[in-house]
């Protein structure tokens, strides 16, 4: 994709889209909308130095995040362009639609760039399946795992997504919660939102909770706007829930809005959960209850590997750092339910309570 390629998709002169892409003042209102819409539909990177990207070329390394409203991504590309740096090395950052092929794009960005390397924020397994195979350099994904593919030039660090949602479940239960409602992302196509959601079933089941997953779970975007409609489907389907766990803190701020128009109270009438542990979550009022996936750790481990094999190519290491779980305030305790426990059956590796910072254990 090219500055030419945008002119014709929104039909305006070379030198007009220079001047949007470079902000100078002299271009009118609607001509910039109409530019930038393509640009963002296009997933173009705005080119504002040519020649120093071209001097960039070989020697830059790629960040791929897929998914516009990711805050959790915005902390781990802020620390990845960190160490990197100190590392002395350039990075480039991309961003697409949570529904983008990250894989082909990258291909693309091979060939154009020709990177040291690429990191991948979020990705769809399938996707990597299919066409992964044409990207040569060393990667390394994060925030999900690449295990199972087998390519000997892509490694992984993540969080234990089952686990996570487990402890959960345990939580609200624990607090006397019997019907419990999850948003999340598509299950079919979305690994990350699909171990989640058999981390949920595991210990419902284990706890012997009920769980009628057309009932109780309700598919959505990752975003605001899709949560709160969501939200709204998933009441009207299933009013007796007491309590929602959202697969991201993003979701969850569309909840409490949700639940807040209905006219319902947080957590008194209906308790809320997050995921990802972003900085916003500890300022809402209340403050949200969530995991909190380590982004300090997935970057430093994920900058590790690139190094390492950027240097010399190694055997693909396929990591999981850990999490904790954040009480926040959002979580009520039933009067007169008796509370529900089992074991969490967590990796020692994950059990470590951090009682000095008010979380869980986890």
């Amino acid at each position: 994709m090219t500055i030419k390629d945008i002119a014709r998709l929104s039909g305006c002169g070379v030198a007009t889209v220079s001047r949007v892409l470079n902000q100078h003042p002299d271009v009118s209102d609607e001509t910039r909308r109409r530019v930038l819409a393509v640009v963002g539909e296009q997933g173009f990177t705005p080119n504002n130095n040519a020649k120093r990207l071209k001097q960039q070329a070989g020697t830059s390394i790629l960040v791929v995040v897929k998914g516009r409203q990711n805050m959790l991504f915005a902390g781990l590309v802020e620390r990845l362009q960190q160490l990197l740096r100190e590392n002395g090395r350039d990075t480039s950052v991309h961003y697409l639609d949570e529904d983008g092929d990250e894989i082909s794009y990258a291909a693309r960005l091979c060939r154009e760039r020709k990177p040291l390397g690429i990191f991948f924020l979020g990705g769809d397994l399938e996707l990597f399946r299919q066409g992964f195979g044409a990207i040569g350099v060393p990667c390394v994904l994060l925030t999900n795992t690449a295990r199972e593919l087998g390519f000997p030039n892509l490694s992984s660090v993540t969080t234990d997504d089952g686990a996570a949602a487990e402890e959960v479940i345990h939580l609200l239960a624990g607090r006397g919660h019997r019907h419990i409602g999850v948003l999340g992302g598509n299950w079919s196509c979305t690994p990350i939102s699909w171990r989640r959601l058999l981390g949920c079933q595991r210990a419902m089941d284990r706890l012997g909770l009920p769980f009628d997953e057309e009932r109780q779970c309700e598919p959505s975007r990752y975003s605001m706007d899709a949560a709160y409609e969501a939200t709204r489907r998933l009441l009207d389907r299933c009013p007796e829930l007491t309590a929602i766990f959202a697969m991201s803190d993003v979701m969850a701020m569309g909840v409490l809005r949700a639940l807040r128009d209905l006219g319902k109270r947080v957590p008194e009438e209906i308790s809320v959960v997050g995921f990802d542990g972003i900085p916003m979550a500890d300022y809402l009022v209340p403050r949200l209850a969530t995991v909190r996936q380590d982004t300090q750790q997935l970057a430093r481990r994920g900058v590790e590997l690139m190094l390492r094999d950027i240097q010399r190519k190694g055997t693909p290491v396929h990591d999981v750092v850990p999490f904790a779980l954040m009480p926040g305030e959002t979580v009520a305790h039933l009067d007169g339910v008796p509370p529900l426990s089992g074991p969490a059956r967590l990796p020692r590796s994950l059990t470590e309570a951090k009682n000095d910072s008010g979380c869980l254990g986890t």
